[in-house]
């Protein structure tokens, strides 16, 4: 009974109705997964993957034909060119690595091509990953007339080959009488059309145009802003760029063939005394390509893994 009287009426009230209805009208949502808290993500993304029996098994079979050409360098350089004839050829080492070394060195002037290749390599790189970077900061970030245009032009002298520019090259090294001298060597190469496309596409996906625009908001001028925001931004491409530009001009042979002489030589060039005379020792050739080869290997063995690093760091971002 109610206050006034009246009989209660049975059922749920109008408010409880009206709650109902409107529940049922209510839009069920799909449940979504579960998610893992943020420490077992880490945790998971954190551990060391293994590989099974048939990965380690490809990769020893890939590692092992890779190594094949330096080892069998380093096994002809330690036999004579009698053995190195017969049938069937050695596969082990001999005694006389240190003599054909011996020889290689002197009859090539291994000493002055080592110095001198060291001194183009390392020119060569350092100047391509300098020129390269503000060439690719002024495509990638800079706004000026015709940048579509020159970035094609400098695309397309990649497709030119280099042998069609050696007869006019060789005719300005001549007129400035530069035949036989490194810089004739290490000018014509300091800028790559490769690495400034490559540092131009770096850039555009690692520097921000708004940390360049607040650079300018903070009163950096252009050299300001390449030394402190362009260079610290694009070192890890810096370092693959280097490596890549220096072991090819180590390796560099066409132009320096032309350009240089058995009296001032890099190691390619150097190389190419050893194979004169009417019966070429091949033992000596091959002490000679591994004592020009070495230098390279200690220099991945000393910096690979600071490379690596820098690689994974630009390509990591936190």
């Amino acid at each position: 009974m109610t206050t006034t009287g009246r009989p209660r009426p049975e059922g749920p009230g109008p408010h409880r109705a009206r709650s109902r209805r409107a529940a049922l009208l209510r839009p069920r949502l799909p449940r979504l997964p579960h998610r893992r808290a943020p420490g077992a993500a880490r945790t998971r993304a954190g551990r060391q993957l293994h590989g099974g029996p048939l990965a380690y098994a490809v990769l020893s079979l890939f590692t092992a034909g890779s190594l094949f050409p330096l080892v069998w360098t380093a096994v002809t350089a330690s036999r004579d060119n009698a053995r190195l004839a017969r049938t069937p050829p050695p596969f082990w080492f001999g005694t006389r690595l240190a003599e054909n070394a011996g020889t290689a060195w002197t009859e090539a002037n291994m000493g002055t091509a080592l110095l001198n290749t060291l001194l183009v390599a390392g020119t060569v790189a350092l100047g391509t990953v300098v020129f390269c970077t503000v060439a690719g900061f002024a495509f990638a970030r800079l706004k000026f007339r015709f940048s579509g245009a020159l970035l094609l032009l400098t695309v397309g002298t990649m497709m030119v080959p280099p042998q069609l520019s050696v007869v006019p090259l060789f005719m300005v090294i001549a007129e400035l009488k530069w035949t036989d001298q490194l810089q004739s060597v290490v000018l014509p190469t300091l800028v790559s059309a490769f690495g400034v496309f490559f540092m131009r596409q770096y850039l555009l996906e690692a520097l921000p145009g708004e940390l360049v625009e607040a650079a300018r908001v903070d009163g950096a001028g252009s050299l300001r802003v390449i030394w402190h925001v362009v260079f610290p931004v694009a070192r890890p491409a810096m370092a693959v760029l280097a490596m890549l530009s220096f072991v090819q001009a180590w390796n560099d042979f066409f132009w320096p063939i032309i350009a240089l002489t058995q009296e001032n030589p890099t190691v390619q060039v150097a190389l190419t005394g050893l194979g004169r005379g009417y019966v070429p020792d091949q033992s000596v050739i091959m002490a000679g390509a591994l004592l020009g080869t070495l230098p390279l290997l200690l220099a991945f063995t000393l910096f690979g893994r600071q490379i690596v690093g820098g690689i994974m760091r630009g390509a990591v971002k936190g």
